[in-house]
């Protein structure tokens, strides 16, 4: 009888010891988004400036050429080399028209100028806008246009805007913009609607900012020279169902 009161109690204890290790099952703690470290930021885009003259035809030529500065990986290299083609291009340009111009003034001469802003710059995603503007010498009034680099610099490539999206964007952009435009005292009118219709080349000109897709319509485009280049921000909110949240937006839509 003692040995069975003995037994009794060990086990007793064992239960209790058990009872005591016993924790509770742990919760699922929720995954954060994943982070991809930038090789760069926003304060390392600097630019370079470029001057040129030239007598016969008459022309002056400044220009903004952006790099990224203090980093020596060959994916900003490469970024950096195609920011300067593209400006030394719309140079090229510009002086292949040159040629047909006149040795001799016929006002005070031709010029070009082409800038850049940063539309924004999340993770490695760079969207990047260059705005240019000329005069050919004689002409009425000076031309301006815009161009537009976006750019993924995790794997070294500009992005192309069905990247962006699940399924074809421009019936959704067109829309909207449309919309938009219409409500702006522009001009925008049946003579311009084809300049806002769905077709890639008329959103040719995108880019990424932290409130959604930025289009821009060069001048003439929907509206009339006076009325100057049109830009319209898509929200990402009316672009929802359309995004691949896995793609390059996903910095954004953090």
């Amino acid at each position: 009888m003692k040995n069975l009161k003995i037994l009794s109690g060990i086990l007793i204890a064992l239960l209790l010891i058990l009872a005591c290790g016993t924790t509770a099952p742990t919760q699922a703690v929720p995954a954060l988004p994943t982070m991809t470290m930038p090789l760069a930021d926003a304060s390392q885009l600097k630019s370079s400036p470029l001057n040129e003259e030239s007598s016969a035809p008459v022309y002056k030529i400044t220009a903004q050429i952006p790099y990224i500065e203090g980093v020596n990986d060959q994916r900003v290299l490469d970024f950096n080399s195609a920011l300067k083609a593209i400006v030394e291009s719309e140079i090229e340009a510009f002086k292949g028209g040159m040629a047909e111009m006149p040795t001799e003034p016929i006002v005070a001469g031709s010029s070009f100028n082409i800038v850049y802003e940063l539309i924004s710059q999340r993770e490695n995603i760079w969207s990047i806008k260059f705005n240019g503007d000329g005069y050919a010498d004689g002409a009425a009034h000076p031309y301006h246009y815009s161009l537009t680099f976006n750019y993924d610099l995790t794997n070294g490539r500009e992005l192309k805007l069905a990247e962006l999206f699940n399924a074809d964007p421009l019936p959704t952009l067109a829309e909207y913009c449309k919309t938009e435009l219409a409500k702006r005292e522009i001009g925008f009118d049946d003579v311009f609607l084809q300049g806002a219709e769905p077709t890639p080349d008329n959103y040719r000109n995108w880019n990424i900012s932290v409130e959604g897709l930025v289009v821009t319509f060069d001048e003439y485009q929907v509206a009339p020279y006076a009325a100057g280049p049109q830009v319209v921000t898509i929200p990402f909110s009316v672009l929802k169902e359309l995004i691949n949240v896995e793609g390059p937006l996903k910095p954004y839509l953090q």
